[in-house]
């Protein structure tokens, strides 16, 4: 079995933490996103994957070499010269994804959830047709493209953003399908969402498959911070041992081995401590993520922030409302950080009263 992974975008939404690497290496939960997609694949069989990219190319093949070695699956980069969407790339890397009859998995590099490949296969081989769509339910569908089918999963038909209540299932950026579908796309910037799914749809070959459990699209940091405090939820229910338990600890909290966190600390609920982070005493954090090498003085005070590589907190600190830090940023002590986006390598002197992008 193939899989195609779309890992071809500039990871704008997630700057500043994308300026210094690919979006699906980020860390998500102390594991680069795209490694959750790639072990959730193999786990259902997959035994070669097939990454369209552009952007940091070389970055993104020299670490996942290691990877898929480690996990014994087959690694193939297929290189965009420009956009091509999120049809393009299944075109342009028809010559391996059209080697047998198998149905080959599509999905986009920023989605997490409980991944249902197993279960995916098995409707779709049932059902024998071309495609079959994963969608998952909303709670505001008015904001999205949903989804509008019969009771046995068949697509009627797509209905961006509607005003009245039509459907509250999207789609979720995960697909299955069979290679007679790339004869319907063309190498050229295309949208697999408005110029072949619809198409499909109207001939009776699209299905939807309902995703049980949580859901987010991660790709900018506010749905990042949301999508890990479900992935930690997830991993309470299904894998209890492997969160981390002390006194200092809230709720939901996975720190790294190599991690020190000092004494009278608070941590949590839903935090992610990455690789030889040092947390010093005294500090209280929540519903944050902190990437490797960071370091927290003692005393700050995080909530909703996500401290990039290398970073440094400053003493008495006071960060909030979806701080970011990108890589080797220093935060003198004793200041205040609202809603600030911090670009790398820079040193903050002043406190942030107010939501702004620091050059």
């Amino acid at each position: 079995m193939k899989a195609l992974i779309l890992v071809g975008g500039y990871g704008t939404r997630l700057r500043p933490l994308t300026l210094s690497r690919p979006k699906p290496l980020v860390e998500f939960a102390n594991k680069p996103m795209l490694l959750h997609q790639m072990e959730a694949l193999v786990a259902a069989g997959v035994k070669h994957v097939v990454l369209a990219v552009s952007y940091h190319a070389e970055e993104m093949e020299k670490e996942l070499r290691t990877q898929a070695e480690r996990l014994n699956v087959r690694l193939d980069f297929s290189h965009e010269t420009e956009p091509l969407g999120t049809a393009g790339p299944l075109a342009l890397a028809a010559e391996i994804l059209n080697q047998t009859d198998e149905p080959f998995f599509v999905l986009n590099s920023d989605i997490i959830c409980e991944f249902p490949f197993t279960e995916l296969y098995a409707f779709h081989k049932n059902h024998k047709r071309e495609g079959t769509i994963v969608v998952t339910k909303v709670e505001e569908p008015s904001k999205y493209g949903v989804v509008v089918y019969n009771a046995d999963g068949c697509i009627k038909s797509f209905i961006e953003k509607p005003q009245e209540f039509v459907s509250n299932k999207i789609n979720a950026g995960i697909y299955i399908l069979n290679p007679s579908v790339l004869k319907r796309i063309e190498i050229r910037p295309t949208s697999i969402e408005k110029e072949v799914f619809p198409f499909m749809a109207q001939e009776g070959q699209l299905f939807a498959f309902e995703l049980q459990g949580f859901w987010m699209d991660v790709g900018q940091p506010r749905d990042f911070l949301t999508g890990m405090s479900m992935y930690l939820n997830s991993l309470r229910q299904k894998s209890p041992g492997l969160l981390y338990s002390g006194a200092c600890v809230v709720g939901n909290v996975l720190v790294d081995p190599t991690a020190k966190i000092g004494a009278g600390c608070r941590i949590g609920p839903n935090v992610t401590i990455g690789p030889h982070v040092v947390i010093e005493d005294g500090v209280c954090i929540k519903r944050s993520t902190i990437l490797c090498n960071a370091v927290v003085r003692s005393h700050a005070w995080l909530d909703q922030c996500i401290v990039g590589w290398r970073s440094v907190v400053g003493q008495w600190v006071r960060m909030e409302n979806t701080t970011v830090l990108g890589e080797d940023v220093i935060v003198k002590d004793e200041l205040y950080v609202n809603g600030g986006q911090v670009l790398p390598h820079k040193s903050i002197a002043a406190s942030v009263p107010d939501p702004q992008i620091i050059m």
